[in-house]
């Protein structure tokens, strides 16, 4: 696609490519989540460690945030759409071979193949959105994507504990197969192929081996030191990932076509942004990791039972994740950002309430339905803010940027949340009553942190020229101008 984006929401076409980029984005989030409900059958049958159970989550986590911005900048260059495909028929390969693994060693490493193969489908799904649409429907696209993805996250859970308790935990890998042909069969039909008109023809392979080293080794470290202490090691890992880091930024500062533009970073907007969802995404994921456990190992919950605990945040974002996208764009982002977080965080506190003995009307349905409101509030306006700050031609690599955040703050949360509660990671126990209610609450911290953030960094608008050069921006009447922006122009 070569013109300015020009489908209507409401037509067939652009039905289709929503439902295609919701398909391609939610199976990968739902394989984030959906593994969680399968946690406690995984450690019965291969006899694994809670430790063992981090890595299961983590390690899909770990190769999903390192390989996303390479995963979107490859989207950008040679067509998000054909990137997706290739994501997509990666996905399917490795999801199959999680359902055979015969050991816990083995699903580690089929998870990690699998991430890799994520990092090609999510900031394509996002992008195709972002560049599809005429800009009257984008807040509403956008939004409907960020609700039907976003419900994958709490659907997993329930999806996978009917599995599990129909069947067995290796469905929940096997049922991405039949999801990956239907989701391929969608992209082909109705999805247009767009790409970055300013991208190169030459692929920054050096910034993005480097990048993909540097978030490896350093979040690899950042796991493994707080669970197992800071070996020789480890911290030489950790070293790894700094120096890469700081390598990867002098790279992105010299080639002539860097696959990050380094200016992005200038926009107050999209690094403000990008806070948010460090911290949001942090706390959202340590709450789904523990609460499903927690529900099954100390409360008595089936594993069914466990996943149909959250379906209340499931309503809440399919319902109101649409409106808030729309919302969004005539007033900003600003006040859904500030505000959301502060109310996911209170359904956090109250999730303190989990205890055994105590039944699920009381315990668990009223935290759900505050969280739920909180994430629906949250998301929508948070992706429209990345996407609208980075450009229709960095739409790839804006989203690719932010997802890695979201993922790496999960993984980072997976990891360092139970040590940070006093949890046990080693041995085969998982009781998790003595610190479940200060995980809870470490959780709402971070998540009002994000509300403040987004308070004190996000303006009501961004600009929507793209931010190659971070110092020129036209104005437009468009709600997301920002007061910067115009004194900039």
């Amino acid at each position: 696609m070569t013109g300015a984006p020009d489908l209507r929401l409401d037509s067939g076409a652009g039905r289709g490519v929503l439902a295609a980029a919701v398909l391609a984005s939610g199976v990968a989030f739902l394989d984030g989540t959906v593994v969680n409900a399968a946690l406690p059958a995984i450690a019965n049958d291969l006899d694994a460690s809670l430790a063992d159970l981090q890595w299961v989550i983590s390690a899909y986590l770990l190769t999903l945030g390192a390989f996303l911005v390479l995963g979107g900048s490859l989207g950008d260059h040679f067509g998000r759409r054909r990137v997706l495909i290739w994501g997509l028929v990666g996905f399917g390969v490795t999801s199959a071979l999680c359902g055979l693994a015969p050991s816990t060693g083995v699903l580690i490493g089929a998870r990690a193949a699998q991430g890799v193969a994520a990092a090609l489908m999510v900031p394509g799904s996002l992008a195709i959105v972002q560049s599809s649409f005429r800009p009257v429907d984008r807040g509403r696209a956008i939004g409907m994507w960020s609700g039907l993805s976003g419900v994958s996250l709490a659907l997993g859970p329930f999806l996978g504990g009917w599995l599990i308790d129909s069947f067995s935990w290796r469905l929940v890998f096997f049922v991405n197969v039949p999801l990956i042909v239907v989701t391929m069969l969608m992209a082909m039909r109705y999805v247009p192929e767009t790409r970055d008109p300013t991208a190169s023809e030459r692929i920054d392979w050096l910034g993005g081996t480097v990048l993909v080293v540097g978030l490896g080794a350093g979040v690899y470290a950042l796991i493994e030191g707080p669970a197992n202490g800071w070996s020789a090691g480890v911290t030489v890992l950790e070293l790894v990932g700094v120096v890469a880091l700081v390598l990867f930024v002098v790279i992105e500062r010299r080639v002539a076509h860097p696959m990050v533009p380094l200016s992005m970073f200038r926009s107050r907007q999209f690094s403000g942004a990008n806070a948010v969802t460090l911290l949001f995404y942090a706390a959202l994921s340590g709450v789904l990791f523990l609460l499903v456990v927690h529900l099954q190992t100390d409360m008595g919950y089936s594993a069914l039972e466990a996943g149909s605990a959250l379906l209340p945040v499931t309503v809440c974002s399919l319902l109101l994740s649409p409106r808030m996208g729309a919302l969004s764009q005539r007033i900003g982002p600003r006040i859904p950002m500030a505000v959301g977080p502060l109310i996911a965080g209170s359904g956090m506190v109250l999730l303190r309430l989990a205890e055994p003995g105590r039944s699920y009307w009381v315990a668990v349905l009223p935290g759900a339905i505050v969280l739920g409101l909180g994430l629906s509030v949250t998301v929508a306006p948070l992706t429209t803010a990345v996407l609208a700050a980075a450009g229709d031609e960095h739409a790839g690599i804006g989203s690719a940027i932010n997802n890695a955040v979201a993922r790496v703050a999960g993984l980072l949360a997976i990891a360092i949340l139970p040590a940070a509660a006093g949890l046990t990671t080693s041995g085969r126990s998982l009781d998790l009553v003595d610190g479940f209610g200060k995980a809870m609450t470490i959780c709402a911290v971070a998540c009002a942190l994000g509300g403040l953030v987004g308070a004190a960094l996000i303006r009501t608008g961004v600009p929507t020229r793209a931010l190659r050069r971070a110092d020129v921006t036209i104005p437009c009447p468009s709600p997301y101008v920002s007061d910067s922006a115009a004194d900039a122009a």
